[in-house]
């Protein structure tokens, strides 16, 4: 079954292994796909991926990542470079979606050279400087944002668009109770705290032909965050909207390694890659290294460490319609086909596997390997703060 051709949103993918968006840092001067992009895309679609999920690409210049080298889609500067990357992936086989997502108070007014922006000015523990709460025109301006996002991802021979809604970045805020804390008619219940993303695929069906998807954090550790109940009716409300597919995430930049999760922090790779920490003399780093690698294994971490998105996947199957996508610590053949025979989710995706192995399908496929080499120690997750994202094989090098 995983390696079974099968439909979703109305094309055709040749097995139901996605890689997941991974923000790779290699976008070029306008923000489009820079060669090495291009060539790595090429690699996973030739490699056998049923369907590449883009990094994700800012709709808006306030929603920029403080990440180095993020893709970015609100001019048409680098549509060619976009054209060129769909071709790449399409003559190899592959089918490939864009992610369009703002990062919302989650990033720095000093980064991105500008105020950051959210649903209210609530202070985010890793990026403390305030964002401003948006108003009504700044909201619309986003939704026309996103909008244009998706027309350019059109216009670019891209097969679906989908939203960030997870993670803690704009989209989940507005879901979020604690990130939204309006009372006016983009905050307070349900609806209220949908309507910015129901307007955006809204828009998106109403000017594109593509299929709109949506990553969601069906659940978070924050107080008055994301819970699986909450989860359900914002799909319910968004399906009604015109959404196609819903991959299904958890967790915040804030849960710390929720949602990507390991045995143990590592630290290594926390002092050499994140501030303020990496900015720290030698001296002290040593010293404050040292001492943190005492504590380290006595930090409690989300457990568990495997497939831990898939009890929520299968939540939201019964619920919904349209197709289920399970992401989350997913890397054994044999869990792939248990998850999709028994009916948990449609398909399943991957990220920190296929940074560790783009060409992971094809030994799957062949038998060569039965999982993925990758031992989830999130270096990768770290070393995007300074670097293009590579695997570290456990160890900072």
């Amino acid at each position: 079954m995983v390696f079974d051709n099968a439909q979703i949103s109305g094309f055709v993918v040749r097995n139901r292994i996605f890689r997941s968006a991974t923000h790779d840092g290699l976008a070029d001067e306008n923000g489009a796909p820079g060669e090495k992009l291009i060539r790595k895309y090429g690699f996973l679609a030739e490699s056998g991926v049923g369907c590449i999920i883009s990094g994700y690409a800012a709709v808006s210049r306030n929603g920029v990542s403080p990440y180095p080298k993020m893709l970015t889609i609100y001019n048409d500067k680098g549509l060619d470079n976009y054209r060129l990357l769909t071709d790449t992936v399409h003559k190899r086989g592959g089918k490939i979606v864009l992610q369009l997502a703002h990062c919302g108070r989650q990033t720095s007014s000093k980064a991105i050279g500008y105020q950051k922006v959210a649903p209210s000015d609530v202070l985010h523990p890793f990026y403390p400087d305030k964002a401003k709460p948006l108003d009504d025109s700044e909201i619309n301006k986003i939704i026309d944002d996103f909008i244009h996002g998706a027309v350019s991802a059109e216009k670019a021979g891209f097969d679906a668009v989908q939203l960030h809604g997870g993670h803690g970045y704009l989209i989940h805020d507005f879901f979020s109770r604690h990130g939204n804390r309006r009372n006016d008619k983009w905050g307070g219940n349900l609806e209220n705290r949908c309507r910015f993303v129901k307007l955006i695929t809204e828009g998106i069906k109403q000017n594109t032909n593509l299929p709109v998807w949506i990553k969601i954090s069906a659940v978070d550790n924050r107080k008055n965050g994301m819970n699986i109940n909450d989860t359900v009716e914002i799909l319910h409300i968004l399906e009604n909207a015109g959404l196609d597919a819903v991959e299904v995430s958890c967790g915040t930049v804030a849960d710390g390694m929720n949602t990507m999760r390991s045995r143990i922090m590592p630290m290594e790779a926390v002092f050499k890659y994140r501030e303020p920490c990496a900015s720290f003399p030698n001296w002290f780093s040593k010293i404050a290294l040292t001492a943190a690698n005492l504590v380290n294994p006595m930090i409690k971490q989300p457990t568990p460490l495997e497939n831990f998105n898939v009890e929520n996947a299968e939540i939201i199957k019964k619920a919904v319609s349209i197709p289920v996508i399970a992401v989350g610590g997913i890397h054994k053949l044999n869990d792939m086909e248990y998850i999709l025979q028994s009916g948990k989710s449609d398909f399943v995706s991957m990220c920190r596997p296929f940074i560790c192995e783009p060409d992971l399908v094809r030994k799957l496929k062949s038998g060569k390997q039965t999982q993925a080499k990758c031992i989830m120690c999130n270096c990768c997750g770290l070393v995007i703060e300074k670097e293009p994202t590579r695997c570290l094989y456990g160890r900072v090098k």
